[in-house]
């Protein structure tokens, strides 16, 4: 064969492995990604026109929840907030939608000194998604009954509802001891 042709052969060869490592990634990173995020990056995909967008958006947030100062609470502040739960729900009693405000800002509170920017519900889900993927829908949704509640279009058991997956979250929050990196 000529040297023509050996060069070809070999320039294919290189584009073919080059090709297959790119798919391997590619796979590989949405695997990762998948296993990181779980519903969440299920509820991207099906928001998103293409998938490339959607773990673009993931990547984004692992990005930037690297760069926040995520702390685990002192267990002195973890037995306050404990306390202060078993408060919120006693009130739920006399007070349902009372008591789901108060659940929020006790979330809000915790995610504060977690460390975690409390500056809009959109950009709290999204850096919480990262390390609590499996909760994070737990979280929308008593956010949603919090506003059903606020416009009283919330029954007492959508806003039992609500409480419960506050508490998700809440406790969740409040039991990791270690960084969610």
């Amino acid at each position: 064969m000529s040297t023509f042709i050996w060069v070809v052969v070999i320039v294919v060869a290189i584009v073919a492995v080059a090709a297959v490592g790119y798919v391997v990634m590619q796979q590989q990173r949405r695997s990762r990604l998948r296993a990181r995020f779980g519903p969440e990056y299920e509820r991207l995909m099906a928001e998103h026109d293409n998938k490339r967008d959607a773990e673009q958006e993931l990547i984004a947030r692992e990005q930037r929840h690297a760069e926040l100062d995520i702390r685990p609470l002192p267990e002195e502040s973890r037995d306050a907030y404990a306390n202060r739960w078993i408060e919120v729900q006693e009130r739920f009693v006399d007070a349902p939608a009372f008591a789901v405000t108060e659940a929020d800002q006790l979330v809000t509170s915790v995610m504060a000194e977690r460390g975690y920017p409390t500056e809009n519900f959109e950009q709290k889900v999204s850096d919480l998604s990262v390390g609590h993927a499996s909760t994070i829908d737990h979280y929308r949704t008593a956010h949603e009954i919090s506003g059903r509640a606020a416009r009283k279009e919330a029954s007492t058991e959508d806003l039992r509802q609500a409480m419960v997956h506050y508490r998700a979250l809440f406790e969740e929050l409040l039991q990791e001891t270690t960084r969610g990196r």
